[in-house]
């Protein structure tokens, strides 16, 4: 099962990295930009993390809220926002749950039998709750196109 463009985004509940729980309903009406990612200190996921907190004032301006998630446990993502100054709410899916709602859980990942990992994946959800955009790779090396994304945002009211 995966999550669909102008489907009503599920619920979820998340620990962050400072071991709080976040619910995406708190974000109800807001803007709310779920970056999945599949592991803190990697290349590609370090890379693309930066790359969207040297965005936030775009995305700020476009009224949108960033959370990152990953299936890491939540020191990890504590100690990767720490050395890559990341402003924005890092959440752990150290059971994967979240990942697999919204059908974005690699199994086998990157071959290795019983490894998964959260798919390098973007959701825009509007303040209604309702999910506006969409971008899955089953190619963790491909990063998503950061323009489209804040200008995919930025249409969103």
């Amino acid at each position: 099962m995966s999550v669909e463009v102008n489907q009503v985004a599920p619920d979820f509940t998340l620990v962050n990295k400072d071991l709080k729980l976040k619910k995406l309903s708190e974000f109800k009406g807001k803007k709310v930009i779920l970056l999945f990612f599949p592991g803190a200190f990697t290349g590609v996921c370090t890379k693309e993390l930066c790359t969207f907190r040297d965005s936030m004032s775009k995305l700020n301006n476009a009224k949108a809220t960033v959370l990152g998630i990953s299936v890491d446990q939540p020191f990890s993502l504590a100690q990767f926002a720490k050395e890559n100054n990341l402003t924005f709410e890092l959440l752990s899916d150290a059971d994967r749950t979240v990942s697999n709602l919204y059908g974005v859980l690699h199994h086998d990942f990157v071959g290795v039998h019983g490894l998964s990992a959260s798919k390098r994946s973007v959701f825009i959800i509007d303040p209604a709750g309702k999910v506006k955009y969409k971008w899955v790779s089953d190619d963790p090396g491909k990063e998503p196109n950061y323009d489209e994304v804040i200008k995919e945002a930025e249409k969103i009211k």
